[in-house]
Order: structure tokens, then C-alpha cells, then sequence
């Protein structure tokens, strides 16, 4: 079986393609990868805790390799990071590099190049698979998450905190992917078939951050659920 690790999120994408390379014949997942903002200690955009990352982690049976990213960093600056930690992956025999990626075409070719001038190889468990689906397949399989992070462009802050169930997915505008693909919002998954136990954890407060946006070429405002282990 080929090595490969595993572009963690904490949330419910990621868990799902795990899922499904658990499964597979030829690949054998034996890291995850995430990185975090080294000043606050959260995982990148869900804005989860370090100490909930390593509880899944811990939970999943997974060696857990983790980036910390400065607060603030140009594309360049985080290229030059990114090439140096996976090409330590690539000398330690990883071959596959796996994500949770659903059907962005732009981010998967972006990927896709970064990885080929390491030597490395993408992979895409989820790939071009329906996403109203894929949400069906996560609660029948019994996975358990919670929303943290909208994008209030998309969605009031009243979805933060509420739990990854049918009555939230019947709930999201039409122009909302059931997935989020479009980075509507985010999850912090904390049970299911993949974890040898819960991850406990409490809700604090949902609050705002805004992130500067030159030209408006992004999305910059969002609500957070803050969590605590």
C-alpha cells in the first residue's frame, strides 16, 4: 500500500474522506496535516483550539503533524513553508497527499501543481461526488459535528453552534452548498465511526472577526463559535 497522510481540517470533509481511504486497498493513511495560527494556537479557518485538534487526533489513532503558521503571511512566505515541511514527507516515504475537496476546480489544479514539484500526488476521495449526498452518507454513517464558522455573506451567525443534522441542512439558503464547498461554513466534527471515542468539548461564544480584503477580491466577514476542551 502507498503512504500517504491526510490534509485534516477538523471538520466534517475531511472526516468523511477518511472514512472512505479507510477503506481503500491501496492507500494506507498514517499521518494527518493541519496547520494553525502559531500567535492564537486555533486550526486555520475553523478556528479550532490546538488541544480539540490533538483530541481527534488522539481519538482517530492517527500521528497528528502540525504547521504552525505565522498570524500574518504573504502567499509567497507560505508556499516557501508549506514546500519545506512536505518535502520532509516526501523523503519519509509519504507518496499521497489526500484532501477533502469536492469539486473546485481551480484549488484542485493549484494543488495538484504545488504537490508534482515535490514529487508528490494528490488524491481526492470525494471528488465530483454530489454534495447533498455526501451530507446523507456523513449523518447515516452516524457522525457527529457542530457548525463554527459562517461566512455572513452566505449565512447569519445564528448557524453557529448548531448541530450538522438534517433540520440544519433543510435550513441553508438555496444559494448555500450543502457541503460548503464555496466556504459558506465550517465544522468541528467530534463523534462518529472513525473515532475510537467523543471528543468532549464546551460552546463558548459566538463573536465576529472581519479580515481585510483588498479590492474585495474575498469574503471578510464571519461568526466563529468559540469551543473549549
Amino acid at each position: 500500500m502507498k503512504k500517504a497522510f491526510l490534509n485534516w481540517s477538523s471538520g466534517k470533509d475531511s472526516a468523511l474522506a477518511l472514512s472512505l481511504l479507510f477503506s481503500s486497498e491501496d492507500v494506507s493513511v498514517e499521518l494527518l496535516f493541519t496547520t494553525l495560527d502559531k500567535e492564537k494556537q486555533l486550526v486555520s479557518m475553523h478556528g479550532i483550539p490546538e488541544n480539540l485538534l490533538d483530541a481527534q487526533a488522539e481519538s482517530l489513532e492517527i500521528p497528528l503533524k502540525k504547521i504552525h503558521l505565522p498570524t500574518e503571511f504573504s502567499a509567497d512566505s507560505y508556499a516557501k513553508i508549506m514546500k519545506k515541511e512536505l518535502t520532509v514527507l516526501k523523503n519519509e516515504g509519504f507518496q499521497y497527499s489526500c484532501f477533502g475537496d469536492i469539486f473546485l476546480e481551480d484549488l484542485k489544479a493549484y494543488r495538484e501543481k504545488q504537490l508534482s514539484q515535490i514529487g508528490l500526488e494528490a488524491l481526492f476521495p470525494l471528488w465530483k461526488m454530489d454534495t447533498g449526498e455526501i451530507m446523507q452518507e456523513f449523518i447515516r454513517k452516524g457522525f457527529k459535528a457542530v457548525c463554527v464558522c459562517v461566512n455572513l455573506k452566505y449565512l447569519d451567525e445564528s448557524f453557529c453552534g448548531r448541530e450538522i443534522d438534517q433540520h440544519f441542512l433543510d435550513a441553508l439558503p438555496k444559494n448555500v452548498d450543502h457541503c460548503g464547498e464555496n466556504g459558506e461554513f465550517h465544522t468541528f466534527v467530534y463523534d462518529g465511526p472513525i473515532f475510537k471515542k467523543s471528543i468532549a468539548f464546551e460552546r463558548g461564544e459566538v463573536y465576529q472577526k472581519n479580515y481585510p480584503s483588498p479590492d474585495e477580491k474575498w469574503d471578510a466577514e464571519f461568526a466563529y463559535l468559540e469551543l473549549k476542551k
